[in-house]
């Protein structure tokens, strides 16, 4: 897998103070390696494999961005070689103010293309008018048992929640999700307070991690970094 030169944000930094050492990956990630994966191969799908959606990648001022259509079905990049166990992944996102229409994230925890975890954003309910709406702006889901629709009939306001500051819907930001088995928090931008806290529903303890669209749904997405977690061993 191509690597580019890593060139953190404050948030990435952060969150590699806070992790205190690292677990290991299998595929060839060594204890304390960080891996930034090449966006720039998806659409050639080298280093990565996409599922129900196809790719293209274009440089946008300073970032490469990979772009994935629309399709039926939810969709996913995954970074090829590489299980995910605990740690941080932060990447950039950009969605699109669209009601119904765009459903944007990270999954991890996968075994396939249908059995997952994932932490995704409703760009379009950033700037909702109503109550309702706005507590839907970040969602975990675990796929195939536990769907988005399955957890807000029966654990109403759990499972999503609004983003302490929402950002532009229709531009890019910047997205940390903290997994900490059996934690999940999210964050968005420069927050230090997580928009979402959530115990995992699965007990996978690794799997397969990549970028996830939801049904009929587009979205581009930038300067992914997986920061392995300290062990506490």
């Amino acid at each position: 897998m191509k690597k580019a030169a890593w060139n953190p944000s404050i948030s990435t930094v952060l969150a590699l103070l806070l992790s205190g050492g690292a677990l290991p990956f299998p595929g060839g990630l060594n204890a304390q390696e960080i891996l930034r994966p090449d966006l720039a191969g998806i659409a050639s799908r080298d280093g990565w494999t996409v599922q129900n959606r196809e790719a293209t990648v274009a440089v946008e001022g300073d970032l490469t961005v990979a772009s994935f259509d629309a399709r039926l079905g939810s969709g996913a990049a995954w970074v090829d070689g590489v299980e995910f166990h605990n740690g941080t992944i932060e990447v950039m996102i950009r969605g699109k103010n669209n009601p119904g229409m765009s459903f944007v994230g990270v999954a991890f925890r996968g075994l396939d293309d249908e059995t997952y975890d994932a932490v995704y954003f409703r760009p379009f309910n950033f700037v909702a008018d109503n109550d309702l709406s706005l507590s839907h702006m970040v969602q975990y889901i675990s796929h195939p048992e536990y769907s988005w629709s399955r957890l807000r009939e029966e654990h109403t306001g759990v499972y999503e929640n609004a983003l302490v500051n929402p950002p532009n819907p229709d531009g890019f930001f910047r997205a940390r999700i903290v997994v900490e088995k059996p934690e999940v928090r999210v964050y968005v931008g420069e927050d230090t307070e997580p928009s979402l806290v959530v115990a995992e529903l699965t007990e996978r303890e690794g799997g397969r991690v990549g970028l996830w669209m939801g049904h009929g749904s587009d979205g581009s997405f930038a300067e992914m970094v997986i920061i392995p977690a300290g062990s506490g061993s």
